[in-house]
C-alpha cells in the first residue's frame, strides 16, 4: 500500500473526500494542525514581493542583534 499527501483547493475538498470515501481500503486522515491560513500565506508572499534589497540583513547581523537582545 502507498501513502499520498495531496493539496487541493478548498472548494474542491468535499468532492475529493466524497470520492475517496467509497474506494475500498482507503483511510483518510485529515490533519490541519500545522496549516498556515491562506490570508497569512498571501501576506507573507506580498511582503516578499514588495521587499527591497536594503530591507534584508545578513544572518550574522541578525544573530548579533538577537544575542544583544536576549543576552543582556
Amino acid at each position: 500500500m502507498r501513502q499520498l499527501t495531496v493539496t487541493i483547493p478548498d472548494d474542491f475538498y468535499e468532492t475529493f473526500i466524497s470520492f475517496f470515501k467509497h474506494v475500498p481500503d482507503v483511510s483518510i486522515n485529515e490533519t490541519q494542525e500545522n496549516e498556515i491560513p491562506l490570508w497569512q500565506q498571501e501576506m507573507v508572499l506580498d511582503r516578499i514581493k514588495n521587499a527591497k534589497p536594503e530591507d534584508y540583513i545578513s544572518w550574522e547581523e541578525s544573530k548579533k542583534k538577537l544575542n544583544a537582545k536576549w543576552n543582556k
